[in-house]
């Protein structure tokens, strides 16, 4: 296995996260160049991670001789000079989600990639906690049969830096900010290759001054019937809020990541220390995460982009799926304009899903709707007369 030296761009929250990982947990890769685009935080920046190299020169941190990986941590507006820059210096790049601000900005991002013929890879941190790993293979596995319904959810108070709140720069809200997660958590669990087919969204602005939406709600219709649901908003409080459900026809999975992880403390006096992400008081009960770059899925998602970059492969999070991640946020927004459902527009690779069908369980001739086991041991049957309509329900021996 060999090591990896990276050229980060970016000094907010993100970069960051994506540096504690790099330099704590796989081991072996390191952060060698940093850009920020002011000289005061890039040089914060390289001293609490001890960085040789920062620079304000977004050409010179991308083409620098001694990385051979950028990850792109920067606001969206950038992301798209940023990729055709590492694209064209011939170097693995890898993206901060969401990879655009519209699905024609990142199918651009993705053909600049796929023409220079490197490495790419979409930083979806939330696809790679340990619980949606081992839920995702679980669902993989037939535990829970066919999915017919998933739920996401993602809220706090509001984003940290100023230019989230900025739709210009941005592409949008809560949406385009959180909802991305969402609808890549959903894709995961109903399958990437289930195409996602029409959306029903609504937006508002309930308490934040400014142009964008700081809540909305929104459904997904997939080519197998399947419903994906999500909810985000920027006005939640009580600090982070994290779950995920999945229903299917023979199980069902809930999720919960942030607020309610085993871990609860109560404090009267309060502290100055750092208590998790987006956590909103330091008095009174407090729900700290134990590791936290774990818990959000930075190691294992970092783990399989180096991984996957070492063996030939493509990641478990590509490029094109971001693309795909912003066509449906380009429907929510047409939607909660339209006030309609609106069908995803966007060049798919995912072949086709046939619908969820079961095949009928029957009994004396009549067709099983449903079955049950009493109380007192009896089993009871719900029952379906085929030719006359007529349902009734039927005690049988167990």
């Amino acid at each position: 296995m060999q090591s990896h030296a990276v050229t980060m761009l970016g000094t907010g929250l993100i970069a960051d996260f994506y540096t504690q990982t790099l330099h704590g947990q796989r081991g072996r890769d390191r952060v060698a160049v940093v850009y920020s685009r002011t000289e005061e935080r890039g040089r914060a920046f390289a001293e609490r991670w001890d960085i040789a190299h920062r620079t304000t020169s977004l050409e010179d941190a991308v083409r620098h001789p001694g990385t051979d990986t950028v990850v792109v941590g920067l606001p969206n507006h950038l992301h798209e000079e940023a990729v055709a820059l590492t694209a064209a210096a011939g170097k693995a790049v890898l993206v901060t989600k969401p990879l655009a601000r519209t699905a024609e900005e990142a199918r651009r991002i993705l053909d600049t990639v796929e023409r220079a013929g490197v490495f790419g890879g979409y930083l979806e941190d939330l696809v790679y906690t340990p619980k949606t790993l081992k839920a995702s293979a679980a669902v993989a596995g037939g535990v829970v049969g066919d999915v017919t319904w998933v739920r996401s959810r993602e809220t706090h108070p509001g984003p940290h830096a100023a230019w989230f709140w900025d739709g210009r720069l941005t592409g949008g809200g809560a949406i385009i900010d959180l909802g991305c997660h969402c609808i890549e958590i959903i894709r995961t669990f109903v399958g990437k290759g289930n195409r996602p087919v029409e959306v029903m969204c609504t937006t508002d602005t309930f308490v934040h001054p400014i142009d964008d939406e700081d809540n909305a709600v929104a459904l997904i219709r997939f080519e197998s019937g399947a419903i994906g649901q999500f909810e985000v908003s920027w006005t939640f409080r009580g600090g982070m809020d994290l779950r995920d459900e999945v229903a299917g026809t023979e199980g069902t999975i809930w999720l919960n990541h942030f607020l309610r992880t085993g871990y609860e403390l109560f404090t009267a006096g309060g502290s100055s220390a750092y208590v998790a992400e987006k956590a909103e008081t330091e008095k009174g009960w407090l729900f700290p995460v134990g590791d936290e770059v774990a818990e959000l899925g930075y190691v294992d998602m970092f783990t399989d982009m180096f991984d996957a970059m070492e063996a030939g492969r493509a990641p478990r999070e590509t490029l094109y799926d971001g693309y795909v991640v912003n066509a449906v946020m380009d429907a929510c927004y047409r939607s909660a304009r339209s006030r309609a459902w609106e069908p995803v527009a966007m060049d798919w690779r995912g072949g086709t899903t046939p619908r969820i069908a079961r095949e009928a369980e029957t009994h004396d001739g009549q067709t099983v709707i449903k079955s049950e086991l009493l109380p007192d041991g009896r089993r009871k049957l719900i029952l379906k007369d085929p030719a006359t309509g007529d349902i009734t329900d039927r005690l049988v021996a167990d």
